[in-house]
């Protein structure tokens, strides 16, 4: 390392020993200042119902409470609507889910909240909740102006098509069940000013709503990100919620104010990923080739808006996926339930989408009896005119051919494909599916104008700095990544380079670190920052050794006086100082030597009302193969093998991104085959711990996991000519969901079509198999009987 470049080295995550031995500190692990307060909130129990009472009287007479607070109580606002206003912090006259904060307690002790609590009476007159897609359809109960994405003339050419299907397509909820729950730590300072410390993917909107919410402007306020233990968009809207309640409570006591979640209040309080429900109609002709596809989507954004029009608005941008489709109608609606309001989660709307198409492609494969792969293959964008989305986007280096090749031969697809059709044919009870899914993910806010970052450096005499940036990390490794970018433009040691808390009072006006674009916006900005440094210590290192600025380069901590030649030997006999001996230099001679960086995404923008435009910067793609393994009698099954080849461009940090690769997979099988949410008939979540709602544990990854990155992959225009790796290998776990259909398909001979629930439990493959092997018999007997 003392003689290259960190730029994609293979490093540890940067808090990884911290991680494992306890040390990492979050904010629950801020030593609870003296005096602090627990706030705790009074949830509604019904899904809809109006307020006709509220009292505190008994709850303010507990011991140890400071103060009860209902909507009426708040000193100045009561709004933490991210994009619109539709969502009170403490509710008003109505509530609109179970769950729903009705009041708020401060007290010294979680159990005297807790006993407080007990004690506020409210009355509630229940009113009709609305808590499915398909009532909120009918009683047309919606958020916002749908979505419409209309190209060529889809109802004459699905009307012409050789061939035509019909279906649709539904997909639960999913926890984001990260390892740290919702946290907020509110301190009050001298002179009317704020520090919170909060779990949030989003500090500056956080600082935004804390200040209104107090009544005070955004310099009193300053909001920090230590780390968080796990977001996966959990925490970009939905972390404000806490930090106002912790806020207010510390402006109103004068004390310190924790709000804290458990697990249970984590599940039945905050949103959700969306569940969808999407109806198609699709003409194809002969060799599986869509001619036609028009696709109504629709989006259960629970009772408040939050994010949900631009998850929508994802899901129809992405229901393409890697496929040409010449006439095209997507309607996107977002209805409102009697629900948490839903919210971001990893993907955010790009999975409903992309596995609507693949159902679709699997159905007419299945029709026309040919192969999947190649009814994909003929599906695929073409580097001609055959290359625009539906809403009109150029689809650039679109590497997906070149990738499945590769793919194919290291998993030997074929062969394999043989050996599961053998092995089916010896096996009743015990059936294999292998199946192949790409992927193509746009990159960037949709919403153009939080394309935008900043970061700010402060290097020392002593050759050592501090980094800021507004991106935060909840474990995926955005801290590592920008100390080696910084490490490499200053040419100094990663351990030379200390990550500092994202803070507001660093960073002003930053955007969430969302979209996968943490690494590509502040990655840019950290960048511009270090080298407007370098500029100043090059002038300094050139009147060190007598020459001028422009013979100077900066590598390895050292400040060469000439360029060397690339190799090592070179280096080493090149004249030059240390980096540490400069940065004294520059301090004597008065040189600044920190400097702020600022970039904003170019080239992109979307017409919503036309349908049409670039929402993205660039697309990451990737493939996977997956073969898994059914038992019939019980719908038991495991992952056998995957095999992954993903595209991160010229990786930043391959250990990180190989990483997320593979968390993201198995997250998106979690959703697609294991995670079930489950509510009452009233409303109420009853998978709300580890005891009811299962996520995949180590036992559930593929036995055998191949994950390969592109190699020799650069993106134009994208720092270092990296690319994003956050969301898109979420979506690559829709082949371990193709595969389970394939494998129960099996158990009818594949005379039947299967299309899995979403998700596709061990019930829903049992009762499937059932249902498979009946309908395959009944078929058997009608032929026989002819």
């Amino acid at each position: 390392m003392k003689d290259r470049s960190a730029l994609g080295a293979k490093l540890p995550h940067e808090s990884a020993y911290l991680h494992v031995s306890g040390e990492a500190r979050y904010v629950d692990d801020i030593p609870e200042p003296h005096g602090m307060l627990h706030a705790q909130i009074l949830p509604s129990p019904w899904a809809h119902a109006r307020i006709l009472s509220k009292d505190a009287t008994h709850a303010r007479n507990v011991p140890g409470v400071h103060a009860v607070l209902f909507a009426e109580d708040l000193p100045a606002h009561n709004q933490v609507g991210p994009v619109i206003p539709d969502e009170p912090l403490l509710a008003t006259d109505l509530v609109h889910c179970v769950g729903q904060a009705v009041a708020v307690v401060y007290a010294e002790t979680p159990d005297q909240a807790r006993a407080a609590l007990a004690k506020i009476e409210v009355g509630y007159e229940p009113l009709e909740a609305v808590l499915d897609i398909d009532t909120a359809l009918e009683k047309r109960h919606h958020h916002g102006t749908p979505h419409r994405i209309v190209r060529g003339d889809p109802d004459q050419a699905i009307k012409d098509a050789p061939h035509r299907l019909q279906g649709s397509a539904a997909s639960g909820a999913q926890d984001h069940f990260y390892l740290e729950t919702h946290c907020a730590l509110a301190l009050p300072g001298e002179n009317r000013t704020l520090e919170v410390f909060s779990s949030t993917q989003h500090p500056s909107e956080t600082q935004i709503l804390v200040a209104e919410h107090v009544g005070w402007g955004r310099h009193q306020v300053v909001v920090t990100s230590p780390r968080m233990g796990g977001a996966f968009g959990g925490k970009e809207t939905q972390a404000a919620h806490w930090a106002c309640l912790a806020a207010v409570g510390a402006v109103l006591t004068g004390r310190a104010v924790k709000a804290w979640l458990s697990r249970d209040q984590d599940m039945t309080t905050t949103g959700r990923r969306h569940p969808f429900k999407t109806s198609w109609d699709v003409g194809f002709d002969d060799e599986g080739k869509i001619l036609a596809l028009d696709a109504h989507i629709v989006g259960d954004g629970g009772w408040a808006a939050d994010l949900s029009l631009a998850i929508v608005d994802r899901a129809c941008f992405h229901i393409d996926n890697t496929y040409w489709l010449p006439h095209v109608r997507i309607l996107g609606e977002v209805v409102r339930t009697n629900h948490v309001s839903n919210t971001a989660f990893r993907g955010f709307g790009g999975p409903q989408g992309m596995v609507v198409i693949e159902r679709i492609l699997e159905q007419i494969a299945y029709a026309l009896d040919r192969d999947p792969l190649e009814v994909r293959k003929r599906n695929f964008y073409a580097e001609n005119t055959c290359n625009q989305t539906p809403y009109g986007q150029t689809v650039e280096g679109f590497r997906i051919p070149r990738m499945l090749k590769q793919l194919e031969a290291s998993s030997d697809l074929v062969e394999r494909r043989n050996a599961i059709e053998k092995f089916n044919a010896q096996h009743e009870w015990i059936k294999r599916g292998i199946a192949l899914t790409p992927v193509k993910f746009g990159i960037s806010f949709t919403a153009s104008f939080l394309n935008q970052a900043g970061a700010y450096i402060v290097l020392y005499a002593d050759g050592t700095a501090q980094l800021n940036h507004g991106g935060t990390e909840m474990g995926q490794g955005l801290y590592q990544k920008m100390v080696q970018i910084c490490a490499h433009e200053l040419g100094l040691p990663v351990d030379a380079i200390r990550p500092m808390p994202t803070a507001t009072d660093k960073v002003p006006n930053t955007s969430a670190t969302a979209a996968s674009s943490g690494a590509d916006l502040n990655g840019q900005a950290v960048a511009l920052a270090a080298r407007a440094i370098v500029d100043r210590l090059k002038a300094v290192a050139a009147d060190q050794l007598k020459t001028t600025p422009d013979q100077i380069q900066i590598r390895a901590g050292q400040a060469h006086a000439t360029p060397p030649s690339p190799d090592a030997w070179a280096w080493h006999n090149a004249e030059s100082i240390t980096l540490p001996e400069v940065t004294q230099a520059a301090y004597m001679a008065q040189i600044s030597m920190a400097a702020a960086g600022f970039y904003r995404t170019p080239d992109i923008g979307y017409d919503r009302d036309a349908g049409h435009g670039n929402p993205f910067h660039y697309f990451a793609y990737g493939v996977a193969a997956s073969e898994v393994e059914v038992n019939g009698l019980t719908g038991e099954w495991k992952c056998l093998r995957a095999d992954v080849v993903h595209d991160v461009g010229d990786s930043l940090s391959p250990d990180i991104d190989k990483g997320q690769v593979e968390g993201a997979f198995v997250q998106g099988m979690g959703w697609l085959t294991c995670e079930e949410m489950v509510w009452s008939a009233e409303g109420h979540t009853l998978t709300h711990s580890p005891s009811t709602y299962k996520i995949p544990a180590v036992g559930d990854t593929p036995t055998d996991f191949r994950v390969d990155l592109l190699q020799s992959a650069p993106q134009e225009g994208v720092i270092h000519g990296s690319k994003a790796v956050g969301e898109p290998p979420f979506m690559l776990a829709i082949s371990v969901y193709v595969a389970l259909e394939r494998a129960v398909r099996a158990f009818g001979n594949h005379q039947v079509a299967v299309a899995l629930n979403i998700p596709a439990t061990i019930e829903t493959i049992a009762l499937a198999v059932d249902e498979v092997r009946q309908r395959a018999a009944d078929k058997n007997h009608v032929e026989a009987s002819k």
